[in-house]
């Protein structure tokens, strides 16, 4: 590699991965980040989940460190920001990587008050309560920063899951919103706009809910993507967040990237 993040910090919210047979986009943005130099703070809901993923960077001579923290909860956001600041002494890079789907999402005639509400508490407040309690301590360190939003193409397509779409597209202005009153410190706020990605959450969360084979939902996904006819893998999404982590990206912020295949084209 060739030490991008050489000297800096990176927390990754969301560093753990649902179990199945692929990698995370959580983790792949850890590992990649680490790799790069990074000394990455690895969050999850889970602990055993992140310290997986540290145990994955330690093995390859990086350095990390894993914390448990549920995001949908106030409080537990600004004692990770506080954890984050005691372990590395500043936050350089925040990828906010943690996102829900199902259980009663649906159209709108058909999504449920509850699953409408789960959702929303997680993938755009949580994010909220964590770009919140993490802003004061970038600003006030100086020396800017970037903060790496995950969105979704669903937040500009779809009718069959509102909520989650919904939540995505609230991501999006999240993220234009941060970057706009945080340019002037030097602190970038862009997101990642996934289309059809190979993932456990994806591949292993939709066969479950509908009870069909890991390899017919894969190619029936395959099929939809117009570039080489093949889902996108957590490295695609690590990479492009890698970009959005480097000085490489120093003039960019309030950027909403496609990392799509053409699918929303």
């Amino acid at each position: 590699m060739t030490g991008r993040l050489e000297g800096k910090t990176a927390v990754v919210v969301g560093a753990g991965q649902t179990p199945g047979d692929t990698l995370g986009n959580g983790r792949a943005m850890a590992l990649l980040f680490a790799r790069e130099g990074a000394e990455v703070f690895c969050v999850d809901r889970d602990l055993a989940r992140a310290a997986e993923t540290v145990a994955d960077i330690l093995a390859e001579g990086g350095r990390a460190s894993a914390f448990a923290a549920d995001i949908a909860k106030a409080e537990d956001c600004e004692v990770l920001v506080d954890a984050a600041k005691a372990t590395l002494g500043r936050i350089d890079i925040l990828c906010n990587n943690v996102g829900i789907g199902g259980g009663g999402d649906g159209p709108a005639h058909r999504l449920t008050e509850e699953a409408f509400d789960r959702i929303l508490a997680v993938n755009l407040k949580g994010m909220w309560q964590t770009v919140k309690a993490a802003i004061p301590l970038m600003r006030e360190q100086g020396g800017g920063g970037s903060i790496i939003n995950t969105s979704s193409l669903a937040s500009t397509s779809g009718g069959n899951q509102l909520a989650y779409e919904v939540s995505k597209a609230a991501v999006n202005r999240l993220t234009t919103s941060v970057a706009q009153s945080n340019a002037k410190h030097g602190i970038r706020c862009n997101a990642l706009m996934m289309g059809f990605m190979d993932t456990p959450m994806a591949i292993e969360g939709i066969a479950r809910a509908t009870g069909r084979p890991l390899e017919e939902v894969r190619a029936q996904r395959n099929a939809q993507v117009p570039l080489g006819g093949k889902m996108g893998t957590a490295w695609d999404t690590a990479y492009a967040a890698l970009f959005f982590a480097s000085d490489e990206s120093a003039f960019i912020t309030g950027a909403i990237l496609p990392i799509d295949g053409g699918m929303g084209l």
